[in-house]
């Protein structure tokens, strides 16, 4: 019997749903799942579009398989399964939202914070239990969560493994807003609206220089800044925003 696709893909014209979709194992992420997240990639790496991330059953993803997990060795552990599927997913051109409901622990947490935007629900409950299970959290944990939320808050998150709800998520930045389970997809379509509504080439040079270290500013910003100053749409999009309050 053949498997069911472990994501599901709706595509649009600027934005793709993607949808973690293995109920029975509370979206937990395998191999399989990995393998379409890099189809994915490529994909979007080719056509650029906004990145929605989601779950289905109202989980986004409870963690990496563990069965499979408890399987790897060291070799395994150096290829670095996980952490490079979500670092193309990080470095996609346009902007990823996750849409957070439920659990999303583990590598399931690792996947969201490689997001640009993270909302929630008020059933969220999201950390890093690696090391109660003898591993570390090595699939972008350790160098992207104190980025979201502070070394000292990251650092005792990992360190004790603890979950976060809804409400601390919130309050330390974990995610940006929290919705109604019903309203969660909708508000995430609200924020691509948005992001759709700009211009693209903007959006894309807003995300490299924002992902570039300190030590990369002002010189990355100045020199993106202008290619956009020759770009025929700065011209015409300034030039109607002047037309209207003009009116």
């Amino acid at each position: 019997m053949t498997e069911p696709a472990p994501l599901r893909i709706e595509r649009g014209d600027d934005r793709v749903v993607a949808t973690l979709d293995r109920p029975a194992r509370r979206n937990a992420i395998d191999q399989a799942t990995i393998d379409a997240l890099h189809e994915l990639c490529a994909e979007l790496e080719a056509e650029p579009r906004i990145l929605i991330l989601t779950g289905a059953d109202g989980v986004f993803a409870s963690g990496a398989d563990i069965a499979q997990l408890r399987e790897r060795r060291a070799a395994d552990a150096l290829r670095g399964i996980n952490a490079h599927a979500f670092i193309r997913i990080a470095e996609l051109p346009m902007p990823v939202i996750a849409a957070l409901d439920g659990y999303a622990l583990g590598g399931g947490a690792e996947l969201a914070y490689a997001a640009d935007i993270r909302i929630g629900t008020a059933t969220v409950k999201m950390g890093n239990p690696e090391t109660g299970l003898g591993i570390l959290a090595a699939a972008g944990a350790s160098w992207r969560l104190k980025e979201i939320v502070g070394d000292a808050r990251a650092a005792e998150l990992l360190l004790t493994g603890r979950t976060v709800d809804a409400d601390e998520a919130l309050a330390i930045g974990l995610v940006s807003s929290l919705h109604e389970p019903d309203d969660l997809l909708p508000a995430a379509h609200r924020i691509a609206d948005r992001i759709a509504r700009n211009d693209p080439a903007a959006t894309m040079a807003t995300k490299r220089v924002f992902r570039m270290p300190r030590a990369s500013h002002p010189d990355a910003d100045l020199t993106e800044q202008a290619e956009l100053f020759e770009s025929p749409e700065k011209f015409r999009r300034m030039t109607e925003f002047l037309e209207r309050k003009s009116r």
